[in-house]
């Protein structure tokens, strides 16, 4: 793999958020209205909740970790579809870079946005709110590296997909992280859902990270074999989507997709 290559998808995604004003307002700017709709909520179930009771943390809380999985996912499709919107596929493919420097390209573009939004919804949730994450120290670190890790194969399967199913497909993305958050149980323990919704849960790295905040909040230890497995799970989901990209992208090629791509679908 040649680091300048990698560079290079970093440094055409810099001049583009550095030329565009609009394109930087996204980083942050959603994150900071989910954290002051949630931190007002929060105050108005404390307010009116039983005495002792503190909804920051679990709900706040909650609300933060997941933004930043969100974030970190969307950061990977949204440089993918830079490529997309200006149908640069082909200059894109047709020059020395390797699917692997192209990807780690965009998981490196994902890490400095997602960093962005982070420090923004700490901010705010501590600045505003009273919720400060440093307080549990380096314990934090693993259950964000958990997310982050999930955030990352996931944007690159919703990238494959899109490159599949053509730009048309697009607004398919957009809706996974909600329709995964009943699975991952973000508000509520996993034993709340039925059995079958328990089983997916158990393969989303995300339920182990929230069930095992909610544990060092009510002051129990945290389960570290559950966190290695969440880990394991989400190393081996970013070698699966790795592969499932470089398939679609071995498809595309031999098929002419790529030749295609303008169209608003492809087949």
């Amino acid at each position: 793999m040649n680091a300048r290559h990698v560079a290079g998808i970093l440094l055409r995604h810099y001049y583009l958020l550095r030329g565009s004003p609009t394109r930087v307002l996204p980083t942050f700017a959603w994150v900071a209205i989910d954290i002051v709709l949630w931190g007002f909520i929060t105050r108005y179930l404390d307010s009116v909740g039983p005495s002792g009771m503190d909804f920051v943390p679990t709900l706040l809380g909650a609300v933060l970790l997941w933004d930043f999985f969100s974030r970190v996912m969307q950061g990977v499709t949204t440089a993918f579809f830079e490529d997309v919107w200006s149908r640069n596929f082909l200059n894109v493919f047709a020059s020395p870079l390797t699917i692997a420097e192209y990807v780690s390209g965009l998981v490196l573009t994902s890490v400095i946005t997602s960093l962005v939004g982070l420090l923004v919804m700490l901010l705010l949730a501590g600045g505003v709110f009273g919720l400060s994450f440093f307080s549990y120290g380096i314990l934090l670190l693993p259950y964000l590296l958990v997310l982050f890790m999930f955030g990352i194969a996931l944007g690159v399967v919703a990238s494959a997909m899109v490159l599949r199913l053509g730009p048309a497909s697009e607004w398919l993305v957009w809706p996974i992280p909600a329709l995964l958050a009943p699975f991952a149980g973000v508000f509520y323990p996993l034993s709340t859902l039925p059995a079958w919704m328990q089983a997916v849960g158990r393969l989303l790295p995300p339920s182990y990270v929230f069930e095992g905040m909610r544990a060092i909040i009510a002051g129990r230890p945290p389960d570290w074999s559950a966190l290695a497995g969440a880990l394991l799970l989400a190393a081996v989901q970013i070698v699966a989507a790795g592969w499932c990209f470089a398939r679609v992208h071995r498809y595309a090629v031999r098929s002419g997709l790529l030749a295609r791509y303008s169209a608003e679908s492809v087949s």
